[in-house]
């Protein structure tokens, strides 16, 4: 039985007896729940139709029923072995769910199927990372940029793990030519101006300030700019980033600890500065440093 809510879906569950497919505007108009409803009966009609368990998955998946996406993909894969595109989608299921190993060998076997894709290597350098294999990630990610130098995401992903590593010179290289090339992508100055901030260096401010400018509520950026300006003396500025920030996310403890620690360190007002930590503690209870600058400003008046 099939709840039936709009004139498009009566047309289009007349469609899916003549086989309607995602990537149609008419399908692709439909909520998730009303494409569930024309590929249950596309499916109740032809239950060996590979596409419709695919686009079935990719549906189920949307609606984060994990566990029935995965069975579909996996028939799918079973009717198909040789589709690439089903490999990848079983591959990302997996790793949505935890499931690495299956993940990784799910795109083992689409890499057979298609050696040169690019998709497929990206793919296995983010599983590969993700389970700090950083060495088999970077093969996989250098596979992409032998074929293709300039791929924003192989670089970019080789910068990460080079920073993870603990390889500032390498991580700086790759993420400076992902800026020159892709002038419009946050992430890269943002992990750019983190690391030129951690080790002090004056161009932190200027890769961040970009980074801020083209994502204005990215917290992260916001945060990592103040605390440069804070540990460089720059409390005034450093207070109006902490602000800013909070004016997205009030809750931001590490920001009201922040504003906190500058009164009770710089201008020396314990009062504000133990309603900062108040705050504090209030988004975040088990805010160690807050819970312990608080008791230095209590101390300091006094209490």
């Amino acid at each position: 039985m099939y709840s039936v809510k709009t004139p498009l879906l009566i047309a289009l569950l007349a469609l899916a007896l003549a086989g309607c497919k995602q990537g149609s505007s008419d399908f692709d108009s439909l909520t998730d729940s009303e494409k569930l409803e024309v590929l249950d009966l596309r499916l109740e009609r032809s239950p060996k139709d590979a596409e419709a368990l695919a686009d079935r998955a990719t549906v189920l998946f949307n609606l984060g029923r994990t566990k029935e996406a995965l069975a579909d993909i996996n028939k799918a894969v079973e009717l198909k072995p040789d589709n690439v595109d089903y490999r990848l989608q079983q591959a990302d299921i997996f790793f949505a769910g935890g499931d690495v190993e299956n993940s990784y060998k799910a795109l083992s076997e689409a890499e057979q199927l298609d050696p040169e894709s690019n998709e497929v290597q990206l793919k296995m350098g983010e599983v590969t990372f993700y389970s700090r294999d950083y060495d088999r990630s970077l093969k996989c990610l250098s596979k992409v940029t032998e074929r293709e130098p300039d791929n924003r995401t192989a670089l970019f992903m080789k910068g990460f793990i080079y920073k993870e590593m603990g390889d500032t010179a390498s991580a700086v290289t790759l993420l400076r030519r992902v800026c020159d090339l892709y002038p419009d992508y946050e992430p890269a100055f943002e992990e750019l101006g983190i690391l030129y901030s951690v080790h002090r260096n004056p161009l932190a401010a200027e890769y961040l300030s970009t980074a801020m400018r083209l994502e204005p509520n990215n917290t992260n950026v916001l945060y990592a700019l103040a605390m440069y300006c804070q540990e460089g003396g720059d409390m005034e500025q450093a207070e109006s980033l902490y602000r800013q920030i909070l004016t997205i996310n009030p809750a931001s403890a590490d920001a009201w600890h922040n504003l906190g620690y500058i009164e009770l360190t710089h201008y020396h007002d314990y009062d504000r500065a133990a309603t900062y930590f108040d705050s504090a503690l209030y988004a975040d209870p088990n805010h160690a440093a807050a819970l312990a600058n608080r008791q230095l400003a209590q101390a300091a008046m006094g209490n």
